[in-house]
């Protein structure tokens, strides 16, 4: 099964599988996991989407993903890529790497943020040596501009990046320019300069995060037919249980109405034996604009679970009830 991500055709499957783990994110990752990983994206589409960036292990979940492509002797053209660009390798020369401390293990490089019409093309041009020929690169993005801006970046700087990113695609080297962020704010303010083929979404809309100017903005996409694909749809797994909130451990006392809510949506799933998971991912297609949703795992048993969520279903008196109990609001 495939969808339409962007105006001009680019077809991608509605769950992309994201590659944070290739890059050992917490924890070093054996290669045949990795390997049997790249090998059940393959089992669940004839042509899977997958979505990655330079950032994730200083460029080892790039380097995992040409490896294991060859290694499964896949064609080039038999796999959809999504690469958010905007941080290059260096040398790693301190103990664990100073780009994000504590959350990538077992690294040989640190990396650095190159954010400018220059350094976008540079980090293209590593994304694609890295992946080694094994396949190519189909969707391009900043990463985390909100972050960068936040961290003293220019809004100049972005621009010449998104310059950049669409002189790639008129080249025929790229077939589509998005991006993706944290704060959708960030989205919505840089879409006034930039015509985006579409975006990505990381914190919401979810069931515990989905504000009305937020998918007003989702509706004004839609009517753009810029593809929206919904990420972190688990709010980084505080949704489902973990004790992690969007990239922050979850707070008792600051997140208590979120907290709350959790104890609701968890309840009425219960009570419709409904598995929460399968039903944040539908939630996320019943956004207006959404084509596509983003999973990660490290687990190779689990893509298959995690490609049928696409075909999910709860009964319309689940969704009913969330609204009764105020877990999602009624335009949801």
């Amino acid at each position: 099964m495939t969808t339409y991500l962007t105006r001009d055709g680019v077809e991608i499957t509605p769950v992309i599988f994201g590659t944070s783990c290739l890059g050992n994110l917490y924890r070093v990752l054996p290669y045949e996991t990795k390997l049997e990983l790249a090998r059940a994206w393959f089992r669940t589409a004839a042509k899977p989407t997958i979505d990655s960036a330079g950032k994730y292990g200083a460029g080892l979940a790039l380097e995992s993903i040409g490896r294991a492509i060859r290694d499964l002797a896949i064609s080039p053209d038999g796999i959809t890529v999504s690469v958010k660009l905007g941080w290059r390798r260096k040398p790693l020369t301190t103990p664990e790497p100073t780009f994000e401390p504590g959350v990538w293990a077992g690294l040989e490089y640190d990396a650095e943020q190159d954010i400018s019409y220059h350094g976008i093309m540079r980090c293209y041009d590593e994304a694609v040596e890295l992946l080694g020929g094994a396949c190519g690169i189909d969707l391009v993005s900043v990463h985390d501009p909100d972050e960068f801006l936040a961290g003293g970046g220019t809004v100049e700087d972005i621009l010449g990046a998104y310059h950049a990113l669409f002189e790639l695609k008129k080249a025929g080297r790229v077939r589509g320019v998005g991006i993706g962020a944290k704060d959708w704010h960030v989205i919505r303010g840089l879409y006034r300069s930039i015509p985006f083929d579409w975006v990505m979404f990381a914190c919401a809309p979810t069931i515990l995060r989905h504000p009305h100017e937020l998918r007003e903005f989702m509706h004004m996409l839609e009517a753009d037919r810029v593809g929206i694909i919904d990420s972190a749809l688990f709010n980084g797994g505080f949704l489902t249980g973990g004790s992690m909130l969007d990239y922050r451990k979850a707070d008792p006392d600051r997140d208590a109405a979120l907290f709350e809510k959790r104890a609701d949506y968890l309840a009425v799933c219960k009570e419709f034996s409904v598995d929460p998971a399968a039903a944040a991912v539908e939630y996320g297609f019943r956004q207006p604009g959404v084509v596509a949703v983003s999973l990660n795992t490290s687990d190779p048993a689990r893509i298959s679970v995690n490609a049928s969520y696409a075909q999910h279903q709860a009964p319309a008196e689940f969704w009913a009830e969330l609204i009764r109990r105020k877990v999602i609001d009624d335009e949801n």
